[in-house]
């Protein structure tokens, strides 16, 4: 295997071939690969409209997985990046699920357009699991303390 110490790209790759073995680079890797595959089955369907959801959160996906990857999460401290990768996740399940029921009931005799939906229903459950993943890593996360209970005023 090429020895890639000397290139000017060779820590990225590490941390890149390292993040994607964890379980939340695995499901940013499959979110935006999904999301392509959704992409492609709407651009082929007659009706196009719906690739705007798959464009935006594939887009979304592959941010947060440079900031993640590159860990510029621990750099960027103004922005609270687990609630905000909360938030894309739900907005992404919300988003690929009814437009996916639209167009898998709809989508009589457009085959790439059921095709995406359903595609798009298997990408709703993986932002499903990916906000349950997040909401419980916020929730471990979380530090319980006491509220002081002296009577001073």
């Amino acid at each position: 295997m090429a020895d890639t110490e000397g290139s000017p790209f060779g820590g990225c790759l590490e941390k890149l071939k390292n993040y994607v073995r964890t379980r939340k680079g695995t499901i940013l890797a499959a979110e935006i690969l999904i999301s392509f595959i959704i992409l492609i089955c709407y651009a082929a369907s007659m009706y196009g409209g719906y690739s705007a959801v798959a464009i935006c959160e594939m887009v979304f996906a592959i941010i947060f997985f440079i900031i993640f990857t590159m860990e510029l999460d621990k750099q960027f401290l103004v922005v609270n990046w687990l609630w905000s990768d909360l938030f894309r996740a739900a907005v992404g399940a919300a988003l690929y699920l009814i437009t996916s029921l639209i167009c898998v009931i709809g989508g009589a005799g457009d085959g790439a357009r059921i095709a995406g939906g359903v595609f798009g229903l298997l990408a709703g459950i993986l932002f499903a699991y990916d906000s349950y993943t997040i909401f419980l890593e916020i929730k471990s996360s979380r530090q319980h303390t006491a509220a002081p209970t002296d009577d001073k005023v």
